[in-house]
């Protein structure tokens, strides 16, 4: 990022290769269609670009580009709460092998059992398991305290547990 920041156009590219995968792979499982994840990754690096210049050295870069995809998100989810889109009919995918389906429905039910917890347990769990980041690093995302972030991960794992348990088991 400093390269980047000194003119190093070839550095940008870099960051692109580095990042963007994680992030659409991320923005997949937040938003509703894989266009959707596309262009919010698109304007994460657009939003990187245009704030190069307040990127501080000594700073990790991940959070910080974490911090803008994130609030990039909430965005997406409040114009979509002011004026909800059908979705367009598309082909309905090909039946996956057993192991796959086994595997999407644990997912779906994973995916069941974080939309119910609160936005902020929500975020916290995550950004901690899902992209790895250490609990200082998701309260510097969040632009919260280090206390505000490890209750909402104690809280938001307690009550997935929990959740988990309840929710019925996939189907043979």
């Amino acid at each position: 990022m400093v390269a980047y920041v000194g003119g190093d156009e070839e550095a940008f590219r870099e960051l692109f290769l580095r990042y963007a995968p994680r992030l659409l792979a991320m923005m997949r499982r937040q938003v509703r269609g894989p266009d959707d994840a596309a262009e919010l990754v698109q304007q994460t690096f657009l939003q990187l670009h245009r704030a190069r210049l307040d990127f501080e050295p000594g700073r990790a870069l991940r959070p910080w580009l974490l911090t803008i995809a994130f609030n990039l998100r909430r965005q997406h989810f409040r114009r979509l709460r002011r004026r909800p889109e059908a979705p367009l009919d598309e082909d309905p995918p090909a039946s996956p092998p057993r192991d796959r389906v086994a595997a999407a429905q644990t997912a779906a039910r994973l995916r069941a059992a974080l939309a119910v917890l609160p936005e902020g347990q929500r975020e916290v769990i995550t950004l901690h398991w899902f992209e790895g980041l250490s609990f200082p690093e998701v309260a510097e995302v969040l632009g919260l305290g280090l206390s505000a972030v490890k209750v909402r991960a104690h809280r938001g794992y307690l009550a997935l547990r929990e959740l988990l348990a309840d929710l019925p088991p996939p189907s043979a």
